[in-house]
């Protein structure tokens, strides 16, 4: 089966980091593109990151930059965001999103393979 599985979300404080993962299982995927989206209580889901797994470029929402890293270990078929200084406003579901060719993309619509979502809550 074909598909991608976030782990890593939790509880922490302000300031505080979280490491998330998104593991592809069914298929390689050294030649896609990985996004991180968010969805807050509320809100729509908004893009965070993507990465290409091919030549390891990559693309951030201007609010998570500095704070945000995006890497992959191909060895793992795996794909990491850690993030680091959180914020209470960060508080959501996480979810990582898969699409062929290393063009990198944002929006939802761009991306055909999703995650089940991880949720991560930031205390203040």
């Amino acid at each position: 089966e074909v598909q991608l599985v976030e782990s890593g979300g939790g509880l922490v404080q302000t300031g505080g980091s979280l490491r998330l993962s998104c593991t592809a299982s069914g298929f390689i995927f050294d030649d896609y593109a990985i996004g991180w989206f968010r969805q807050a209580p509320g809100k729509e889901r908004e893009g965070v990151s993507c990465i290409s797994t091919s030549d390891g470029s990559t693309f951030w929402l201007d609010s998570v930059k500095g704070r945000f890293t995006i890497f992959s270990d191909d060895a793992k078929n795996t794909v990491y965001l850690q993030m680091n200084s959180l914020k209470p406003e960060e508080t959501a579901v996480y979810y990582c999103a898969g699409k062929r060719g290393k063009e990198l993309a944002f929006l939802e619509g761009d991306f055909g393979l999703w995650g089940q979502g991880t949720q991560v809550t930031v205390s203040s």
